[in-house]
């Protein structure tokens, strides 16, 4: 039948889409960087125009269901288990064995009013968090579904406790890139930075599930686990390659799939290899992207064509572009130089899906590039200053708004100043604080490039920075840790220090020692209240839904800890309970 089906002619990104002006970050100028970021294969899934079923043509199907998930991550996990207790007949497909960047992830959910909040002693409210994601969303959604969020937050909580999820927490909590093994709330944002305090009282909101190492492994678990409790079948190995469309009615009826044949040598293969992949990304990037061209390789010669028909709907939860060079220079060519934070799948192969038949997109500039420095607290205790030695941030916020402001400055320098009595106290915390092995190895790696002065001006000699703007810098620093005048970025009071012992000593956070870890934040436009996939005119794709980082949510402008997670399982039970 495949011979009567039309192909429809390739939909080009929408021309809404914002040019982007701004410069990329300079090449790597040193080994290291030259090795994190070296320009990797492309082992994005292929996406092909949809194929276009003509009046009364038949189409044989390989398999028929209510509701088709394509991507098995905290999103799709939703999103199937949403329609399958709503009644749909429900099977959900991924390129790799599921998981995908939730998985790899903290398994941090941001919520608010929720009964563990309370067991600590916080009250929050809607209406608190929605004064405080209003700082941070930017205007990525409209205010009612901002409330709408917040609202539902803590109910979210509640469902992926009664999923087997365990939030509850003995310590008290606190302010840091990723909370210690035995502490699960904390604050996981600005929410204690006083310009954001100012508008909503400041409560941690960062809701991490119990479990051994990161928690993004058990968060994924506890619903793959609800997913195998509901008897969905889930297609692994099966990438979606082109929707199929109805020509009389315009709606997405299905997909077709390019699936390794289950348990055959290629798929055992297969599955070690991206394995092999996502374990060593972190620490062998080359290595990593080597193991993926194989896996590519191998998909392209085994990989069968398997089409599945969605009676209801289609919802596309592959994630973002991080993983796409092209995209990633297409869309957002500052963020080239970065390390990417997700897995394999994030090719945007869903948008591209989305694209191909019209669907338009937003916010695709937006990528959240992280420098945290915080732990070890110390850090934060420093002044961050950029090539004109001027301070330009509050060095206590997020290290996601932190990053941001660091690409902000042009070519990306930045340095971190300290005298020798908050190095002291940054390296005993880095090596005997109990951290994180991530986060002590992201506090020592600067000191590989550290610079050194006697006196102010001779750092600034060695940084290439003015002398005078520098030693001006630190002394109104230092002025205000005594109180004697206002701080100039707005940094609390018990975060100022004065920086007076010498040796001085300046570590190279920006963007051109070592690079930012990043993702993507834009996606498809969707509708607010169903997550239907929009047409550059606002009109709904009939069919056609989209959730997560495959859709342009609540993170789209901008990023903190716990946001995306509780965007994705929210929007994909959203997509699920929809109208079709």
């Amino acid at each position: 039948m495949q011979s009567h089906c039309m192909e429809a002619p390739t939909t080009q990104p929408s021309s809404h889409q914002p040019a982007l002006a701004d410069e990329p970050i300079p090449p790597p100028r040193n080994r290291l960087q030259r090795y994190l970021t070296a320009e990797p294969p492309d082992t994005s899934c292929p996406v092909h125009p949809p194929l276009i079923l003509g009046p009364g043509e038949r189409m044989a199907w390989d398999m028929t269901c209510d509701t088709l998930v394509l991507g098995f991550g905290a999103a799709g996990a939703a999103a199937a288990i949403g329609a399958r207790e709503g009644g749909d007949a429900v099977v959900v497909a991924d390129r790799f064995d599921g998981g995908g960047a939730t998985a790899k992830s903290g398994g941090v959910i941001y919520a608010g009013g929720t009964r563990y909040q309370k067991a600590l002693g916080f009250e929050d409210t809607p209406t608190d968090m929605f004064n405080y994601l209003t700082q941070e969303v930017r205007g990525a959604v409209s205010d009612a579904t901002l409330r709408k969020f917040c609202e539902d937050s803590a109910g979210l909580i509640e469902w992926v406790a009664s999923l087997g999820a365990d939030f509850e927490s003995t310590a008290p909590p606190s302010k840091t890139s990723y909370p210690a093994k035995h502490v699960h709330l904390y604050y996981s944002g600005n929410e204690g930075v006083p310009a954001y305090a100012a508008s909503a009282t400041p409560n941690p909101r960062g809701h991490r599930p119990a479990g051994k190492g990161m928690s993004g492994a058990e968060l994924f678990e506890v619903l793959k686990r609800r997913v195998e409790e509901l008897d969905i079948p889930v297609l692994r190995q099966s990438a979606a390659r082109r929707l199929i469309v109805d020509a009389d009615t315009g709606r997405v009826i299905g997909a077709e799939l390019w699936r390794i044949p289950p348990g055959s040598a290629a798929a055992r293969r297969h599955d070690r290899l991206i394995r092999t992949a996502e374990r060593w990304h972190r620490f062998a990037a080359a290595y990593s992207d080597r193991q993926r061209k194989k896996a590519f390789a191998l998909e392209r010669r085994q990989a069968k064509s398997y089409r599945v028909q969605a009676t209801k709907k289609v919802v596309l939860t592959t994630g973002g572009f991080i993983f796409n060079r092209q995209m990633v220079g297409q869309y957002a060519p500052r963020f080239g130089v970065s390390m990417r934070l997700g897995t394999t799948g994030c090719d945007g192969s869903g948008i591209r899906l989305g694209q191909s038949v019209g669907g338009a997109t937003a916010l695709m500039d937006k990528v959240s590039a992280w420098r945290f420095i915080n732990p070890p607290a110390a850090e934060a205790h420093g002044v961050a200053v950029n090539d004109r030695g001027e301070r330009f941030c509050n060095e206590e916020m997020y290290g996601a708004s932190l990053g941001e402001e660091i690409y902000k400055q042009g070519n990306g320098k930045t340095w971190l100043i300290l005298d020798r009595r908050l190095v002291r106290r940054v390296l005993k915390d880095a090596c005997f604080g109990r951290l994180w092995w991530f986060q002590s190895m992201l506090t020592l790696l600067p000191f590989l490039w550290v610079k050194r002065g006697r006196t102010p001006e001779e750092l600034a000699r060695r940084l290439g920075v003015p002398p005078t703007t520098l030693r001006a810098t630190l002394e109104e620093n230092n002025a205000a840790a005594a109180g004697t005048v206002p701080d100039p970025v707005g940094k609390s009071s018990a975060m100022r220090t004065a920086l007076s012992e010498a040796p001085f000593y300046a570590l190279d956070i920006g963007a051109t020692s070592y690079p930012l870890p990043a993702l993507t934040l834009g996606g498809l436009q969707v509708n607010e209240v169903s997550g239907a996939v929009l047409t550059g005119d606002g009109r709904p794709i009939s069919g056609l839904f989209a959730a997560g980082r495959c859709s342009a949510g609540l993170c789209g402008n901008g990023y903190v800890s716990g946001l995306s997670l509780a965007d994705c399982l929210w929007t994909g039970w959203r997509a699920a309970r929809a109208p079709s």
